[in-house]
């Protein structure tokens, strides 16, 4: 496993899966093409995000409405969906720890619906806060 750090988070990314980023999110992607994994950061401004807080954000975001289920990654809670939109298999998460929180999106073509399910929920499960 090649261990992905960022400033705030890590996440442990397989060798048959490759992972680059831009000022903006983090892109995680199988070798296979089969699909890939987007993840932001962003941080509340005052406080820390209540799963209250990550449900109704998650809600507002969304373009339809779904069926959000609490959902552990790591060391963050959150929720997460997923739906088919125009060919694509999308997954959202929401999850969250402190002020920080993830939004991470897994997309791929219908026809590949759940093949990378296992490997994708193995690999969001290495998520950790960086202590400080």
């Amino acid at each position: 496993m090649n261990i992905l750090q960022t400033q705030w988070w890590t996440l442990a990314v397989p060798p048959e899966w490759w992972a680059e980023s831009d000022a903006e999110s983090i892109l995680v992607g199988d070798h296979d093409g089969v699909g890939s994994i987007e993840i932001s950061t962003l941080f509340k401004e005052e406080g820390e995000f209540t799963s209250g807080d990550v449900l109704e954000i998650a809600r507002d975001e969304a373009e339809q409405p779904l069926d959000w289920q609490v959902v552990e990654l790591g060391d963050l809670r959150g929720v997460t969906a997923g739906y088919v939109h125009e060919g694509s298999a999308i997954r959202e998460w929401y999850v969250f720890g402190g002020a920080m929180l993830l939004f991470i999106t897994y997309s791929c073509d219908e026809e590949t619906l759940g093949l990378d399910d296992a490997a994708v929920e193995e690999i969001l499960a290495t998520l950790m806060v960086v202590p400080g």
